[in-house]
């Protein structure tokens, strides 16, 4: 009797307008909710204008035999959920405050933050339900959240039936169903693994935290998003695979030999547990037949071969073929990139040595010589001219073309070059196609130097047809000098004299003469003579200094020309012929030899004029003929 009167005196105070208020759709509102191990309650209060509390209304019930199998979190977030649910009457289309005692939600169930990638599935729904609400969040902590927590530590019974499925629990058991260990195997091995225990317990109560060793590490790291479902450790959807379990579990995602990244991606919709991932790995780096028949690994950065600073240094050789009913042995130089192509219908190490001694003839022999590893250049015979000419045979490695990449990528070009121009309906013979084909590579600047290569091989361009458009200065001078030979100020014609003609030469010596009569002695330039006036001076006249005469000059010349001599040039002829350089040579070595104080003997048809002479005459020192040393 006395219990019901308590009992009836508590629910009078609780429902008296003392406590509870009526619900005013302009005073702001606010839902607090909380769970026990076996309850939910949620309050529902207005903030009064005095900032106080007033309870609107409130709500509790048991959770049902699946809910209490719930960890912590969730039981927390089912609180929100239900109390929501509860009173969508008054919260639905306005804004409202959520109050929570478990601060990893305020995080997760914010609403201007996304959902963390890894959350709980059933933590996910809420989030989604939420969505639909305008709200905030607010952690309160235990001590002030007395009026939740009560109810949910004294909640009615529940109205729910006790056959109740989630949504969620019918998703994680299809999951643990598809392991290849069964969900009650994972359940009673991960009560018995001293790590996955405590962190079952942990997960389950909510309260306590993990210990600080390293290895709940993994496990402190995910703490907000680990859950459990009956009484197994979960990840999102992921289950958390006892140690005793995992090689069980490896081997049936290694089943099909998938791959290191499809392992991953599997075991990512399934299971995890530390260092997952690298366990995966090692799987597949100890299965034999995934080893054996795997694929080749990514290729290494490209190392390109020094360039050498000389022309014809190093040079790179291969085969192309067979092409067009033929092979053809392509040289590159490395420095220039200039390219030799020869045609051969056999590829024996005797021909191919016969086509680099005629490379060799005509450029030079290299220093080194790059080839792959084919029999023609492996062979003692070639070994042998490799070291007979002083050049360091360099070979790839084998079945590794890169290695040789500058003559491997000539023979593309020059592949795919012939079969366009073969193409073009011009019925060119393979030797035309060849000839015109390297005179355009040659001459074509190369993307790598961006010169041509007959630029660095030769110093200069090779002249082709596309020079023709050019302008040539070359004709622009002669055409200018032309018109020069038909100025008016010029004769239209050349005069020429030969040697003995006689002719009028210009006097410059005296006023009273203008012209004397002389002989012309020899042919000095297209337009330069020597000629003789007749008193041993030779004179040097240019073609417009001279006219044909018939006077002759020994009969006219004076005493007074006679004692004015030209100083123009000496008195010596230059000699025409091998036999008079001969003969004035032996004169030069008599006179050279001849005893001091002998005087020379004169000439009967030369006159002394020593003593007319206005400068002092030069003496004509000659070099010895020999060198005595």
């Amino acid at each position: 009797m006395c219990n019901n009167f308590v009992h009836s005196t508590v629910k009078d105070l609780i429902t008296s307008e003392q406590v509870l208020c009526h619900y005013n759709p302009e005073l702001p509102v606010k839902l607090a909710c909380d769970a026990s191990p076996y309850g939910l309650g949620a309050v529902l209060s207005h903030i009064m204008p005095d900032d106080s509390e007033r309870p609107i209304a409130f709500a509790s019930r048991s959770l049902t035999k699946a809910e209490k199998a719930y960890s912590q979190i969730d039981k927390e977030a089912l609180g929100l959920y239900w109390g929501i649910k509860k009173f969508h009457t008054y919260l639905h289309g306005r804004r409202f405050t959520l109050m929570t005692d478990h601060k990893p939600l305020v995080s997760i169930l914010h609403p201007q933050k996304s959902i963390p990638a890894m959350t709980a599935a059933r933590l996910q729904r809420y989030a989604l339900f939420l969505a639909g609400h305008t709200y905030d969040i607010e952690y309160r902590s235990t001590h002030n959240h007395c009026n939740a927590d009560g109810l949910s530590r004294l909640p009615l019974s529940s109205s729910a039936t006790e056959n109740y499925i989630d949504e969620a629990s019918v998703f994680y058991t299809s999951q643990l169903e598809k392991l290849p260990v069964s969900s009650v195997q994972v359940r009673r091995e991960t009560q018995r693994d001293p790590i996955l225990s405590e962190v079952l317990d942990c997960v389950f109560r909510g309260t306590s935290k993990l210990p600080k060793d390293d290895v709940f590490k993994p496990y402190r790291n995910r703490e907000t998003e680990l859950t459990c479902h009956q009484n197994c450790v979960m990840w999102g959807n992921r289950v958390v695979v006892p140690e005793t379990l995992r090689t069980t579990v490896l081997e049936e995602l290694h089943d099909g030999h998938l791959g290191i990244i499809r392992m991953k991606n599997l075991a990512r919709s399934y299971v995890w547990w530390p260092n997952i991932d690298s366990n995966i790995e090692q799987m597949c780096k100890s299965c034999v037949g995934c080893q054996t028949t795997s694929n080749m690994p990514k290729a290494a950065p490209v190392h390109p071969w020094d360039w050498p600073t000389t022309p014809w240094d190093r040079l790179h050789v291969d085969f192309a073929g067979p092409f067009m009913d033929s092979m053809f042995l392509i040289v590159v130089d490395s420095h220039s990139k200039w390219p030799e192509v020869y045609p051969m219908k056999s590829t024996t190490t005797s021909l191919t040595i016969e086509k680099l001694r005629i490379l060799f003839s005509q450029y030079g022999i290299p220093r080194q010589l790059v080839s792959d590893n084919g029999p023609q250049f492996t062979s003692k015979e070639f070994e042998m001219f490799m070291k007979q000419n002083g050049i360091r045979h360099i070979t790839s490695a084998p079945y590794h073309p890169r290695t040789n990449g500058l003559a491997e990528r000539f023979v593309q070009t020059f592949k795919m070059s012939m079969k366009h121009a073969k193409g073009d309906n011009r019925n060119r013979s393979l030797q035309e196609q060849l000839s015109v084909f390297l005179l355009k590579y040659r001459t074509k600047p190369h993307a790598l130097t961006n010169e041509t290569p007959s630029k660095l091989l030769y110093g200069r361009n090779l002249r082709t047809r596309l020079d023709l458009v050019k302008p040539d200065l070359t004709g622009k001078v002669l055409e200018s000098q032309n018109r020069m030979k038909l100025s008016k100020h010029c004769s239209a014609t050349v005069r020429e004299f030969t040697p003995g003609q006689r002719v009028m030469v210009r006097e410059y010596r005296c006023s009273d003469k203008k012209w004397i009569p002389a002989q012309i002695q020899d042919q000095t330039g297209p337009l330069s003579y020597t000629v003789d006036p007749g008193h041993g001076i030779l004179w040097r006249r240019h073609t417009d200094q001279l006219r044909p005469t018939a006077v002759d000059p020994t009969t006219t010349v004076s005493p007074e020309t006679l004692q004015l001599p030209e100083p123009a040039i000496p008195a010596i002829s230059i000699p025409s012929t091998i036999a008079d350089r001969e003969t004035m040579l032996s004169r030069q070595v008599t006179s050279s030899t001849r005893p001091k104080g002998t005087p020379a003997t004169k000439s009967p048809s030369v006159p002394d004029v020593a003593s007319s002479r206005r400068y002092p005459r030069r003496e004509n020192i000659h070099p010895p003929i020999k060198l005595d040393l």
